[in-house]
């Protein structure tokens, strides 16, 4: 534990942080795997719908900082790759 003010601050702002990051990571995992679910399930329409709404998610992740443009970019992209392979 630390002893001086700075380092408890530093604690503190980052549990906050932490916490921030996990609620975004986890929004944009839950929609990614619903569009999946859609998508296994042959459920074309919805997962249009379910696609824009995971790349929304993933973008907003990126914009936060919480991913990498680079990876937000490869995620969006094997997402178009499944999503298109469901339509054909």
């Amino acid at each position: 534990m630390p002893n001086i003010k700075s380092a408890k601050k530093r604690v503190k702002v980052i549990e906050k942080k932490t916490l921030r990051n996990n609620m975004i990571k986890s929004g944009y995992k839950s929609a990614v795997k619903k569009f999946e679910e859609a998508v296994n399930a042959g459920n074309v329409e919805e997962a249009k719908v379910l696609f824009s709404a995971a790349t929304k998610k993933i973008d907003q992740a990126c914009s936060k900082g919480v991913l990498v443009k680079n990876t937000a970019a490869r995620k969006k992209s094997a997402l178009s790759k499944k999503l298109n392979a469901a339509i054909a």
